[in-house]
């Protein structure tokens, strides 16, 4: 791994769901050079963005259009959030199999790049939905339970990261990961609902690029670099559908 050639922690952080409040924080991510991936269900979205149908806190939610996702994230990487975010081990296997491969396949097509990652809607998994994420040719399965050490993880399709980005524990959390090397955050914009909750990210994400003891990197990367050790599937090309 890198972190073991520079001593360095390597930070990474992936958002879900494809909302309109992706563009304020990129605009913020880009200001400090941070990577992320964005985790995007390809069914949900249509060519112009449009109301969620749900709010979080009173604040209505919004999805980006395919008309503009190329602009907003590019230079991000992209990884698999299924295509209508279902609890798969809750729909049939060949419903749930559906779901994973025609969910990357899409999102592989639109961006003409890789998808190796994926990340389980709710958080909810089984062994059967496990196996078809891995048979669909991801590297990893993010999921949101918080361990004190994510990498390398047990089985690569239960990548349990660090912490979520609001824990109230973030950056105790921060400190103790520089012992294994890899600190893993997530969320969804729509969380920053407030300008003193925005202020409040930005100064983590420049604190974060201030510290010279740790690094930016991205998910899949991680399994790049371990993929023998690992034993995960080989990272899947733009045309592997």
């Amino acid at each position: 791994m890198v972190t073991e050639v520079t001593g360095m922690m390597t930070v990474v952080q992936c958002w879900d769901d494809g909302v309109t409040a992706d563009v304020r924080l990129i605009e913020i991510l880009r200001r400090h050079g941070a990577r992320a991936t964005f985790n995007l269900c390809a069914g949900l979205h249509e060519a112009e963005r449009k109301p969620a149908g749900w709010a979080y806190k009173e604040t209505e939610v919004w999805r980006l259009g395919w008309n503009e996702m190329r602009n907003v994230y590019d230079g991000f990487t992209i990884a698999n959030h299924s295509l209508t975010h279902p609890r798969l081990e809750q729909i049939s296997v060949d419903a749930a199999c559906r779901e994973i491969a025609e969910g990357r396949e899409r999102l592989q097509q639109f961006f003409e790049q890789s998808v190796p990652g994926f990340v389980y809607p709710f958080g909810s998994y089984n062994e059967t939905v496990m196996s078809a994420v891995r048979k669909a040719g991801h590297m990893y399965a993010r999921t949101t339970q918080s361990v004190g050490k994510p990498f390398p993880p047990e089985n690569p399709m239960a990548f349990h990261p660090s912490c979520h980005f609001l824990a109230a524990n973030f950056w105790s959390r921060y400190e103790k990961a520089k012992e294994c090397g890899v600190f893993y955050f997530w969320g969804h914009a729509y969380e920053l609902i407030s300008e003193p909750m925005w202020a409040a990210f930005e100064e983590m994400i420049a604190g974060i690029n201030a510290d010279p003891e740790t690094r930016w990197g991205n998910v899949a990367d991680l399994f790049d670099e371990a993929s023998d050790a690992l034993n995960v599937p080989d990272k899947p090309d733009t045309d592997d559908t």
